[in-house]
């Protein structure tokens, strides 16, 4: 399975975690708002959060109401973006994404996910060198979609790279032009099975022994369950 399938994988299981994924979802339009203003045509950050909140169905209710917390003071005043590094099982490169307002406890639980499975959590930097940030928009394949066509819409609105895979295609741009790679293409109908910019790994790491891959299933569900867990980056190749 290619990394498009591993994507829409993990979207199917978040789908079965749908209330915490909307309280993950409604704390990062929250600080958007915050931070930048409630108006996502100036906001980035604010329209990618809604972007990938309406791609789990959130209702328009929710995102409006954390739209207003945030803009308003009355959330997101405390919360910061941390960023921890270590490594999993067998080495496995792990980058976890986090929005806190206590860091301690944050800091304690990343700790202990991570030892719990075979891992440590490293120092700022550790492995961060071994990925690459980038602008990910991943298109289902469909009868419907002709490839010539959507590579070329993609390249010549500024992607870096047009890959096509037995489940669909991934389209990677810079970190700069993923907006405008992002409306291009939107407008033109395609939908997408996710559209962020992400920490994608130079190499990848295969885990044979299975006690190891338990470990690791494992981490990245008790990750994927910690509300202060935006997201989560790592090298094994599933």
């Amino acid at each position: 399975m290619g990394r498009i399938g591993n994507i829409e994988n993990r979207k199917n299981k978040q789908d079965a975690k749908r209330a915490k994924i909307f309280t993950k979802y409604a704390r990062l339009i929250s600080v958007a708002a915050r931070m930048g203003g409630a108006d996502p045509e100036y906001n980035a950050a604010l329209k990618n959060a809604i972007d990938k909140a309406k791609s789990m169905n959130m209702p328009n209710d929710n995102i409006d109401r954390a739209i207003k917390k945030g803009a308003g003071g009355q959330d997101g005043d405390n919360y910061e973006t941390v960023v921890y590094e270590g490594y999993g099982p067998s080495g496995v490169a792990v980058i976890i994404e986090t929005l806190t307002d206590n860091r301690n406890r944050t800091g304690g639980n990343m700790r202990y996910y991570l030892d719990k499975n075979g891992g440590n959590l490293g120092t700022s930097g550790c492995v961060g060198f071994m990925f690459d940030r980038k602008g990910q928009i991943i298109i289902k394949g469909s009868d419907d979609i002709n490839e010539e066509e959507l590579m070329e819409v993609a390249l010549e609105s500024g992607a870096e790279d047009f890959i096509s895979e037995e489940e669909g295609f991934e389209i990677l741009t810079s970190p700069e032009e993923f907006n405008i790679v992002k409306d291009a293409l939107s407008s033109q109908g395609y939908e997408f099975v996710s559209a962020d910019i992400v920490m994608i790994p130079q190499t990848t790491v295969k885990l044979t022994d299975e006690q190891d891959i338990k470990f690791m299933n494992r981490l990245i569900d008790m990750l994927e369950d910690d509300d202060d867990v935006q997201e989560i980056y790592h090298n094994w190749e599933m």
